[in-house]
């Protein structure tokens, strides 16, 4: 995004608007983690930059449309949880960045299930010699 003011240009990167993105999705409620996947780990590692797990964006004068992948937690809704997940992501881009989000595009890559937990048992004290 670029706006021309009177004093100047605002631009407002796609990393900027990534990161708002991922943010507000892992802030909402069921969502597990941000799926990367295999060419974002290699895209990350041939160029240096810092890439937003899981999050790609296409920003324009005054709209975004944004796409994520996420794993959900086992045993909630997925269609209330995406759901959510696109008006948490809509609102904090709009509020942030002043953009227009035309759409969130959620492609579900997993699901977490809860870990056991396992029990322990205390140590036994070790001998001195």
């Amino acid at each position: 995004m670029a706006e021309e003011l009177q004093t100047g240009i605002i631009r407002i990167s796609d990393d900027v608007v990534a990161t708002i993105a991922g943010l507000a999705a892992l802030e909402t409620p069921g969502i597990a983690a941000m799926s990367g996947g295999i060419s974002e780990g290699l895209a990350k590692r041939l160029s240096g930059k810092n890439a937003q797990k899981g999050v790609s964006v296409e920003v324009g004068q005054l709209e975004a449309a944004i796409d994520l992948r996420i794993i959900v937690k086992y045993g909630i809704p997925i269609q209330e949880v995406c759901r959510q997940l696109q008006e948490n992501v809509r609102e904090a881009v709009a509020n942030m960045t002043g953009l227009h989000v035309v759409e969130v595009n959620i492609k579900v890559e997993g699901v977490a299930f809860k870990e056991e937990e396992i029990p322990v048992e205390p140590e036994a004290p070790a001998r001195l010699k």
